[in-house]
């Protein structure tokens, strides 16, 4: 609940501050001076912004699943770990591979 309110708090901050970035930013050009730093209210608004974000999706966040081997056995059997062949075979086609075919024609 509290993730949920901290990450709308959050999106409502950072979509102001970038209203607000616009507003600033189209008030300047009417003025004719576009260029120029942004003022600390709207860069401390979007960071403020950030930082509720980061927070509330960390809470929101669902618990981490163990990645151990003895919790991935808990979920297996024997059989299902197992079920392999149980002799490798190393025989090669390398030498009807590597033949060339009889030709045809014959004269």
């Amino acid at each position: 609940m509290l993730g949920q309110a901290l990450l709308t708090i959050a999106l409502v901050a950072l979509f102001h501050s970038a209203f607000s970035t616009y507003e600033y930013v189209s008030h300047m050009k009417a003025l004719g001076r576009p260029e120029g730093p942004l003022p600390a209210s709207i860069v401390f608004e979007s960071l403020i912004a950030l930082f509720l974000g980061i927070i509330g999706a960390c809470l929101k966040a669902p618990p981490l699943k163990e990645i151990t081997w003895a919790s991935e056995m808990k979920t297996r059997t024997t059989d299902d770990m197992d079920a392999r062949m149980g002799f490798a075979n190393f025989v090669t086609r390398g030498e009807v591979l590597g033949k060339e075919e009889p030709s045809m024609a014959s004269s």
